[in-house]
């Protein structure tokens, strides 16, 4: 049962690549990139990380599929996380659709903000839109694969995966967490790394995928939340692909 587990791991790992990422552990994401903040300030990816460990998420605001169940999750883990906000980490969601604006960024910060159980400050959680092209960039720099689907009724979609990225206060790309439900000690475990620049290695990333690390017996063993998510995320994100794809397909015939 475990390597059958195992082996469902490694495909999961493969398949999230494949759907939404290429990683580029070790490589620097250019700080100097500039954002519009929640308040249409322009802010730089310097400024807002204040020299330290982030934890990045590439979303867009109005997604009707996974986005907004990370988001919501990232929300359960940030409660529980034993580090201090704004301290040992900072957390950025970029907007990587163009035509999002401030006031988008705004209210998903607001609505993401009030649903926590816990007061958190709010300059540790920025929520960012483009700014001359500075999404694509970074999605580029990250390895973040999207693609713009554009309906006949001038709907707007986008195709891509998802995961959390997280870099060093140099900006180095240390981990990739995928999926949509991460739980505090691995998270807690990729800020202590990236805080000294470790680099995260593919293995590390299929066992994170679905196992935790228990700390007690210091070994890793299989978590059924992490494995029930995995796969709820995989059906999420191809069953949605699949229906972009079916139609733009009517809308061709």
């Amino acid at each position: 049962m475990p390597k059958i587990l195992l082996a469902i791991c490694l495909v999961a790992s493969f398949l999230f690549a494949k759907i939404g990422v290429d990683e580029k552990l070790g490589e620097m994401v250019p700080l100097d990139l500039k954002f519009k903040d929640e308040q249409g300030k322009e802010v730089s990816l310097k400024q807002i990380m204040d020299g330290k460990p982030l934890l990045l998420t590439l979303n867009y605001y109005e997604c009707p599929g996974i986005c907004t169940p990370q988001l919501n999750d990232m929300v359960v883990m940030l409660e529980r996380l034993d580090l201090k906000e704004g301290k040992d980490y900072k957390v950025l969601t970029v907007s990587f659709a163009p035509e999002e604006g401030p006031e988008l960024a705004a209210r998903k910060k607001r609505n993401l903000l009030a649903s926590m159980r816990r007061k958190f400050d709010p300059d540790a959680w920025h929520f960012v839109v483009d700014d001359n092209g500075s999404s694509a960039k970074l999605a580029q720099a990250v390895g973040f694969n999207y693609e713009k689907v554009v309906h006949k009724d001038g709907r707007v979609d986008y195709t891509h995966g998802t995961a959390l990225i997280v870099l060093s206060p140099d900006g180095k790309i240390v981990r990739y967490l995928p999926g949509i439900r991460q739980l505090p000690f691995d998270v807690k475990m990729a800020i202590s790394e990236a805080s000294k620049g470790i680099v995260g290695s593919p293995m590390v990333k299929a066992l994170q995928l679905c196992t935790s690390f228990d700390p007690k017996n210091k070994k890793y063993v299989f978590a059924w939340e992490k494995i029930a998510g995995v796969v709820m995320t995989l059906i999420a994100v191809i069953f949605f692909i699949w229906l972009v794809r079916s139609s733009r397909k009517r809308e061709q015939n």
